[in-house]
Formats: structure tokens, C-alpha cells, sequence
């Protein structure tokens, strides 16, 4: 699993840094979504150092894992994408809370605009309030190959849509390129309250009623996301952010994510060892 994989001067995992970025940021707790399969070395090799520093829950997404009326389809082994991974969370989630992927690095500032953002009171009425951390995209490539990005688009400060691209090179971005490099990107970094889930509940059951036949279907957060901006049910406030993403995307980039975090640690943005 990429997120035990050591890229800090003392060990740390990529999860680590952003353990320690949402604690510090205020954050009280963390819900690591795995697999069943997953449990005992996650809980030994990631849960277990972060015990007395902040509140650890887990949550199992599987591919029988669904809402009432449905059922895995056959030849179906893996579970529904991102957006079935949240839902799957609902019950350990009580309150406001950030989804990140677990192998991203976002930086301190991204959390500390979502925990700021969470903690501000609710609107009275209307649409949902959530909210997205954007990248700009020259900044979540990879030297080692093509990437998928979830390109925004954004008026007012106020996410509009997200359109999936497939297949993104350094080539394809810069001057004259198909990309500019100035595009925000979501980078599944998003701020929610509860009432996502029932909102994404009802989305699942739609999903599947279409396409519960097909063994490689996923139910994506970001389009899952999109859908309720577009039916008016949500709005979602982009939080710029001029850090750099960095992840390993494929086994060449960890030097590079291994470099960058010793030059973090460099700078004092990070002690040498965190936990």
C-alpha cells in the first residue's frame, strides 16, 4: 500500500503529513476508509501512531456495501469509487468534516483553509455550503507519465462544474498547449457537512440503478459533487491554494515527493520527525 510507504527523513508516510497538517489545523479526529482485508496492518503499520494525539475511527467500504434494494451484481470485485467511499463513512461521521485521499500530499494551508471554512456557521437556509481546495493544475503533474485531473470550472469564487480529463501530460500544458497550467483542479480535497450523505445516498441509488451491471463503474465524488451544484442542492466555495500537490502517481515520482518534503523539513514547515 502506497500509504505506508516511508518518504519523510524519519519514516513518515505521506498520511502522516497530513495527519499532523489537519491536527494542527484543528481537526479531532481522523476515519481512515479501508478494506476488510486491509485492517490489521493499517491498524499496526498507521492507526497505532496516532494514538494519545488524535481520535481514530475506521470505516469499510466493500463492494456489498450498498443502500437498501441493492445488490453487487456479479463479476463485481472492487468497490464504487470515491464518492462510495465517503457514504460509507456515514456513520462514523457525526459532524463538519474535510475528505482528502490518504497517498496526496496537500500542504498545512490546505487544511487550515478547510478547518477555517468548517467552523464557520451554517446558513440559515438555502443550498448546502461545502467547499473544495483548488489546485492550479501545472502544479499536480507528474515527469513520469500521464495523470487524471478533475478540471474546474469557477465563477464568484464558486465552483460551477468539474469535467474529469484523462491521460494529462507535462507536454500538454504551457503556452500555445492544450492546458495553460493556470487551471484549478480539484484534487479530491473538499470541506462537507453531514448532509452530504444523504444527498450522496440518493445519488448511489441512481448510479446504480444504471450502471450496477457494469463490473468496472465507479461513483465519483467529484461528479457526484457536480451533480448537486447543478440541481441547485449545494454550492461549493473554491479555496485557492498556491501549494504544490505532490503524490506518487507512479513509483519513479516517490524521489521527487521524498525531496520535496526534506526541503519542507529544511525550511522548519515540518519537524524532522513527527510522531
Amino acid at each position: 500500500m502506497k500509504q505506508i510507504d516511508p518518504v519523510g527523513p524519519s519514516g513518515e508516510t505521506v498520511l502522516d503529513y497530513a495527519v499532523y497538517d489537519a491536527r494542527r489545523a484543528g481537526f479531532g479526529r481522523v476515519v481512515f476508509v479501508i478494506r476488510r482485508d486491509f485492517e490489521a496492518v493499517f491498524r499496526e503499520k498507521i492507526g497505532a501512531k496516532y494514538a494519545g494525539r488524535i481520535g481514530v475511527d475506521y470505516a469499510f467500504q466493500s463492494p456489498d456495501a450498498l443502500p437498501p434494494g441493492f445488490a453487487r451484481a456479479a463479476g463485481r470485485e472492487k468497490p464504487w469509487g470515491t464518492a462510495h467511499a465517503v457514504w460509507c463513512a456515514r456513520e462514523r461521521v457525526p459532524g463538519n468534516f474535510a475528505v482528502i485521499n490518504a497517498d496526496d500530499f496537500y500542504g498545512a494551508d490546505s487544511f487550515a483553509q478547510l478547518a477555517q471554512f468548517l467552523a464557520a456557521p451554517a446558513a440559515p437556509s438555502g443550498p448546502h455550503r461545502f467547499a473544495m481546495i483548488g489546485f492550479r493544475l501545472a502544479k499536480t503533474l507528474s515527469e513520469h507519465g500521464t495523470v487524471a485531473r478533475g478540471i474546474c470550472t469557477a465563477s464568484g469564487g464558486r465552483l460551477r462544474s468539474v469535467v474529469e480529463r484523462t491521460g494529462i501530460a507535462p507536454a500538454d500544458v504551457g503556452a500555445g498547449k492544450e492546458f495553460s497550467g493556470e487551471e484549478i483542479v480539484s484534487m479530491n480535497c473538499w470541506g462537507f457537512t453531514p448532509a452530504l450523505f444523504p444527498a450522496l445516498e440518493r445519488q448511489l441509488g441512481g448510479f446504480l440503478a444504471a450502471h450496477g451491471g457494469d463490473p468496472k463503474a465507479e461513483f465519483y465524488l467529484p461528479a457526484a459533487v457536480s451533480a448537486l451544484i447543478e440541481r441547485g442542492e449545494a454550492v461549493v466555495e473554491v479555496l485557492p491554494t498556491a501549494a504544490a500537490w505532490f503524490g506518487v502517481t507512479y513509483r519513479e515520482d516517490k524521489p521527487r515527493v521524498e525531496s520535496a518534503i526534506a526541503e519542507l523539513v529544511g525550511r522548519g514547515a515540518y519537524p524532522a520527525k513527527l510522531f
